[in-house]
């Protein structure tokens, strides 16, 4: 397995631990929530600020603005939390949220996903998305120091699949794009990033 698909399940395997044992440990602060106790909320708030400011920031790449989208997220998710069905974690479906609030905001800068419609012909042949992984010697902390300096459509396709756990199903959803163009669209993007991480922009 590559170093970039151990990384990917390393961290969504974390994520869904953590995220299921919120789903009940913290129900009595979510009803909370559901009957505007200001309380609950900050708790709900001090539960999960840092990972959704960190989801908002891997997308709009900007401090100042994945602050602000992190607070519109949750003053959004309290007044429509009684949609909130239960059916997934409230970490899941809050994220959600942000992600889509932080893609709002990409597209103001009118430059979403420049790179990545660019190369909708370009197709991913290898037999195995692992194919394409190199064997690096890498922390995830640089890996996503890397995915930090690449274009907006590279940076938001990885963010999604690396880093936050979405299959291409999902973020072909959430980006309105097909799935077949996600995984080529990856393919490039790993490459990329590959890329940066060994210092060669040409690689």
């Amino acid at each position: 397995m590559g170093a970039a698909s151990q990384i990917r399940t390393s961290l969504y395997i974390k994520m869904a631990n953590v995220e299921a044992a919120f789903r009940n440990l913290h129900q009595d602060i979510l009803d909370g929530c559901k009957v505007g106790d200001q309380k609950a909320q900050f708790q709900i708030y001090k539960l999960y600020y840092k990972a959704m400011y960190n989801t908002s920031h891997r997308i709009v790449n900007d401090t100042m603005e994945a602050e602000d989208i992190m607070q519109e997220s949750f003053l959004a998710a309290f007044e429509k939390i009684e949609t909130y069905s239960g059916t997934v974690s409230f970490g899941a479906w809050l994220k959600k949220i942000v992600i889509n609030r932080s893609l709002d905001a990409l597209g103001k800068r009118k430059v979403v996903f420049e790179d990545i419609e660019s190369h909708v012909g370009i197709r991913d042949d290898s037999p195995d998305e692992s194919a394409r992984n190199e064997e690096l010697d890498i922390k995830v902390e640089e890996v996503k120091e890397a995915i930090d300096k690449l274009p907006d459509g590279y940076r938001v396709i990885l963010s999604l699949y690396l880093l936050e756990g979405y299959d291409h199903d999902e973020i072909a959803e959430i980006l309105k794009i097909s799935s077949s163009t996600s995984r080529s669209q990856l393919s490039r993007a790993k490459q990329k990033l590959i890329g940066e991480l060994k210092g060669n922009e040409n690689y």
